[in-house]
């Protein structure tokens, strides 16, 4: 990680410097692990497996962040400081920013087209994510 990206980010405005919460973090992992179970439910619709897979994968990355003393209030931020946060490449934080993009348009525009296997490469994804995310948190402690 680039030793001054995030503070970079904080002070262009993208990002707001706050001090690390060991339990928010923990929280936050425990909400991405929550959701991603939700995800894997057969019998609920795929949207909601789609938006549970989102939200664990939005709440996982936000630990991260916050993890390094960080902030964001945009998703997209979120998901593109995986590169500083747990030296993600950019193909797979752009994984989860096309989530967010579809997720948009369910939300905004209320319209979601999403298949069975994008529904579980976003799972396996964000399961990824939630060991990256740990294993960074454990080895710190």
């Amino acid at each position: 990680m680039p030793p001054n990206a995030l503070e970079n980010l904080a002070r262009i405005g993208q990002l707001k410097v706050e001090p690390r919460n060991n339990a928010e973090v923990q929280r936050m992992l425990d909400m991405a692990r929550t959701r991603l179970a939700d995800a894997q439910i057969s019998r609920l619709s795929a949207e909601g497996r789609f938006t549970s897979a989102y939200n664990a994968a939005h709440a996982a990355a936000l630990a991260a962040l916050r993890w390094h003393g960080y902030r964001s209030e945009n998703r997209y931020t979120v998901f593109q400081c995986l590169t500083h946060t747990l030296n993600w490449p950019a193909h797979q934080w752009r994984a989860l920013d096309m989530a967010h993009q579809k997720r948009n348009l369910a939300e905004y525009e209320g319209y979601l087209e999403i298949e069975e296997s994008h529904i579980a490469q976003l799972c396996a994804l964000v399961t990824n994510l939630i060991r990256d995310v740990e294993n960074v948190v454990s080895t710190t402690l």
